[in-house]
């Protein structure tokens, strides 16, 4: 049975918020929802050089208790879901997820990266249950694509597009998941028309494979 280990970090989450603040995304702007007095701490510098005082500013927030109830709450609610979850993903991309254990980091952040070499994610406090739900199978369903199909695609179309349709793939989980944590994988603006012509070809024929080929072809056009 693969399993998800809940963990909080903060050497990790202080380096999210850090990264947050100086990360620049073709898809979204994350600074946007940051607080002004982060952003003042953080922008420009260095991780090692603004650590302590970004750490001294979220003292009373990791002193509280919201980060350990919302661990245990997104802990065992996913544990009722963790077998169907596994099977759906088989099942859809005709694979076995390529891991035993992937390690599910919170953070205090509103951004939920992904190491698909560690593995591991972050899934942020300031979710919903469902959100954070769904937020775990949208990670998963990532690290799955890397682990498995980002090197053959990404020699057909290259690294941008194949970012594209990793992220893109996630309105599989509204058409085939949605039942395990009622609430909605919304995806970027800049990849709706993909999201829909996914969404579309999908409708025609649940073949994975099939999905993938159609998904390059529409991509190099």
């Amino acid at each position: 049975m693969i399993k998800l280990e809940f963990l909080f970090d903060e050497e990790k989450d202080l380096w999210n918020i850090w990264d947050s603040c100086n990360h620049d995304s073709r898809w979204n702007d994350f600074k946007k929802n940051i607080n002004a007095k982060i952003l003042k701490i953080c922008v420009g510098k260095e991780f090692k050089d603004c650590k302590e005082e970004l750490r001294e500013y979220m003292q009373k927030f990791y002193n509280s208790k919201i980060i350990e109830i919302f661990l245990e709450s997104l802990k065992k609610s996913w544990k009722k879901i963790n077998g169907d979850f596994f099977d759906r993903i088989k099942k859809v991309t005709k694979n076995d997820f390529p891991f035993d254990e992937v390690k599910v980091y919170i953070t205090t952040s509103g951004r939920s990266p992904y190491n698909w070499k560690e593995p591991s994610f972050m899934v942020s406090v300031f979710y919903s249950l469902p959100h954070a739900l769904n937020t775990c199978g949208h990670e998963l369903l990532h690290i799955q694509f890397h682990n498995t199909y980002w090197e053959q695609i990404e020699e057909k179309i290259g690294k941008e597009k194949t970012a594209d349709l990793k992220e893109a793939l996630t309105i599989l989980l509204n058409l085939e998941f949605k039942d395990l944590w009622f609430a909605k994988d919304k995806g970027y603006e800049c990849h709706k028309e993909l999201r829909e012509f996914i969404k579309k070809t999908w409708e025609e024929k649940k073949d994975f494979g099939i999905l993938l080929e159609k998904c390059v072809k529409y991509l190099k056009e």
